[in-house]
């Protein structure tokens, strides 16, 4: 039988997850790619305007999207290519009452600018598929594949459609991993994305880092800053104050 939450249905293996600020929630399932850590840091990484336009690609289940309008008063929008992620993330906005602030798009991120018009948004951000398509199997769900492999789009589709997409002058900001990270500052130059921002994130401290996050400047002039590292876990197991703050709004203490 289907569920309401709020007086949004929920489907079948479907479940609501608490985001842990501004009371906001959001509907998830175990058969698709549910949201981890790097959009959450993404979500307080990325420079957003007090107000304008803001676009997330490779959007998902809408994490960031509903992070975001936590951090602004700018309309917010959204695109994803899976129908059924895109479907939860509009159910999510209505479950929160943000159908008068953020807005899902099905589309295909290489295609978007073509309805959207070039250089609309005033800040894009973007958490894309991982991992480049090498012939081997994946050993994944159809959803859970299109969100970690670069099935429908590549690192050079997303950087040149958030160049399309941005303004002059507005910000890019990604998370990936970090031995992408040449491939990423390459590509923003080629589509006039100045990198400006970059801050790695490592699970402990004295491990190699497993993140980056990145923020280029549409027709910036070059200066890249490399930000104080950022680690995940003490030397307990537990959540750096940092990552405290950023999940919990409070430090550990």
């Amino acid at each position: 039988m289907e569920k309401q939450y709020e007086n949004v249905p929920l489907h079948e293996g479907e479940r609501v997850d608490d985001l842990l600020t501004q009371n906001l929630h959001i509907i998830q399932s175990p058969e698709v790619f549910s949201f981890s850590m790097d959009a959450v840091l993404l979500g307080r990484f990325a420079s957003i305007p007090a107000r304008g336009r803001v676009l997330d690609l490779c959007t998902g289940n809408g994490v960031i999207p509903l992070l975001l309008s936590a951090r602004t008063k700018a309309s917010i929008e959204g695109v994803e290519i899976q129908e059924r992620l895109a479907d939860m993330a509009q159910r999510s906005i209505t479950m929160n009452r943000l159908q008068d602030r953020i807005k899902i798009h099905t589309a295909d991120l290489k295609t978007f600018h073509e309805t959207a018009g070039h250089g609309m948004y005033d800040a894009v951000t973007v958490n894309p598929p991982y991992t480049a398509l090498t012939g081997s199997e994946i050993k994944a769900n159809r959803h859970e594949a299109i969100a970690r492999h670069e099935i429908h789009c590549t690192l050079e589709d997303v950087v040149q459609a958030c160049g399309r997409l941005v303004k002059q002058g507005g910000k890019v900001s990604m998370v990936h991993r970090p031995h992408r990270l040449a491939d990423i500052l390459t590509l923003m130059r080629q589509y006039k994305i100045e990198p400006k921002r970059v801050r790695f994130v490592h699970p402990r401290a004295g491990m190699e880092a497993n993140m980056v996050l990145v923020e280029g400047l549409r027709d910036g002039k070059p200066e890249m800053r490399i930000l104080p590292p950022l680690i995940v876990y003490n030397e307990q197991g537990e959540y750096c104050e940092e990552i405290m703050t950023i999940y919990y709004g409070k430090s550990a203490r």
